[in-house]
């Protein structure tokens, strides 16, 4: 077989080529329509009634999670939770996986070149093997991206990672504000069982009383057995609300992704837990780019529109290029001899003619899932609205009938001592007693869970800002992820 010879410039027509198909793949546009972000669902403002300060201080989303809360038992149980929690491993894994799928993606709008070596053996008209050995580079299938369908399924791939990555920093916000929402809530915990073992050893005392009085003829029965009444629910209650510092503690614990440490910080009453304040609301505007999911979703959207431009380019020619250089000899002595070099070069191009319209239904599909995308945008709009919406109410209202019931609390406490002193004297009733007793204790778990009510208000207010979560999200200026 006769080895066709090479010229000893042949790197220069490659280079020439190189150059050539670098110039193609510059002018090669995408057929993803033109993206424009969806009009928001949602009103331009929050309710007058609820916004308060909309614009003056830093917003949540630039405020770290360590800033906003004080306490030092918050703080250290965020860390362990952003360093064990389950929900947040996955997240950064997915998105980790879906880098290196864009980075797979992303490589074929390049030409891949392998080294190969092979041995051809075939006989000739005289009945002998022919022997033909090659050594060289080669390029295979490599398509020429001149209607943008590659370079639309790497533009998808890209916006796919960025939807994980903002998928990552919406789980670290929800993970930060739940694990403040739980270990609030056993705190709260904390003082209701505190506030119920003093209304117990009260009531036991009054019984005490009680079962003296009866002895020396002075009380009724119905006043004993009123008076053992309140000692059993004080009872019930206590362990109902132990129970409940037992599952608190446990959704706490799954947050944190490990038991809690025995040497953490004791926990503070609610009345010393202090966050910061008057967080700006801002317009419903600036969660668009605030709110990482949010960002997630427009993300999607962006993966969904360019897949439409991959749709597309899939109705014109498809042309790919199969190529290769290096020597070739009839014996493995000659193959690095002069004049034993070759080159093969086999472009081909393929248009659809027919293909029972799965094109046309492939279009169909991602069109119909750019629409669906766009829904869910829209969607994720109008919950981030409606989050800091009704945040935003807590925060008008709940400072307030904190206020007011810590004022019933105080009349309670007066109308108790006034009446248990009455009854000692015999001017009052027991019924009377009993009554400020119930009014008292109700008042007070009220008021327990009013306060916690209003920090937990805090912490979902500072979320829905898109608040507990400061790391960048961007890419670099040629594409690639940071």
């Amino acid at each position: 077989m006769k080895v066709p010879a090479m010229n000893p410039d042949f790197f220069r027509p490659a280079t020439l080529a190189a150059a050539a198909l670098a110039a193609l793949l510059a002018g090669c546009s995408s057929m993803a329509p033109s993206y424009e972000r969806p009009a928001a669902p949602v009103a331009a403002t929050y309710p007058a009634s609820i916004a308060g300060n909309t614009q003056a201080g830093t917003p949540a989303a630039d405020i770290e999670w360590q800033r906003f809360f004080s306490d030092a038992r918050t703080k250290r149980l965020i860390e362990l939770a952003l360093q064990n929690n389950r929900d947040l491993r996955v997240a950064v894994l997915n998105m980790d996986r879906t880098r290196a799928l864009y980075q797979v993606q992303r490589a074929d709008r390049l030409p891949s070149v392998n080294g190969v070596a092979s041995l051809t053996r075939q006989p000739n008209t005289q009945g002998d093997q022919t022997s033909l050995y090659q050594v060289g580079l080669s390029v295979t299938s490599y398509e020429l991206d001149l209607f943008g369908r590659v370079r639309s399924l790497s533009d998808a791939a890209l916006a796919t990672y960025l939807a994980t990555e903002e998928g990552r920093a919406a789980t670290q916000i929800t993970l930060v504000g739940s694990v403040a929402r739980a270990a609030l809530a056993v705190q709260a915990d904390e003082e209701l069982l505190k506030l119920t073992q003093q209304t117990l050893a009260t009531r036991e005392e009054s019984l005490k009383l009680s079962q003296l009085r009866f002895d020396n003829g002075v009380a009724s029965e119905l006043d004993l057995q009123q008076a053992r009444s309140l000692v059993a629910s004080a009872r019930a209650t206590l362990a109902q609300l132990q129970r409940q510092r037992e599952l608190d503690e446990n959704a706490l614990v799954l947050l944190v992704g490990q038991p809690l440490p025995a040497d953490l910080p004791p926990v503070l009453p609610l009345a010393e837990t202090v966050m910061m304040a008057d967080l700006p609301a801002g317009l419903p505007s600036d969660l668009l780019n605030r709110r990482p999911d949010v960002r997630q979703a427009e993300q999607t959207l962006l993966s969904a529109n360019a897949n439409i431009g991959a749709a597309r380019a899939a109705f014109y020619p498809r042309i790919t290029l199969t190529g290769s250089a290096g020597t070739a000899s009839n014996e493995l002595s000659g193959l690095f001899k002069s004049g034993s070099g070759a080159w093969t070069f086999i472009p081909q191009i393929s248009l659809p003619i027919f293909d029972a319209g799965r094109n046309r239904a492939n279009l169909d599909a991602t069109t119909v899932s750019r629409d669906i995308a766009v829904a869910q945008y829209e969607k994720a709009v109008q919950t981030a609205f409606r989050e800091v919406a009704d945040a935003l109410a807590g925060r008008a209202t709940l400072g307030e009938q904190v206020r007011q019931q810590q004022a019933q609390t105080e009349a309670e406490s007066a109308r108790f001592r006034l009446s248990d002193l009455r009854y000692r004297n015999g001017v009052a009733s027991y019924l009377d007693l009993l009554d400020a007793q119930r009014s008292l204790f109700t008042v007070q778990q009220a008021t327990v869970q009013t306060r916690l009510a209003e920090l937990q208000n805090q912490v979902s207010l500072y979320q829905a800002l898109g608040g507990g979560w400061t790391g960048p999200t961007v890419a670099r200026q040629d594409g690639a992820p940071r």
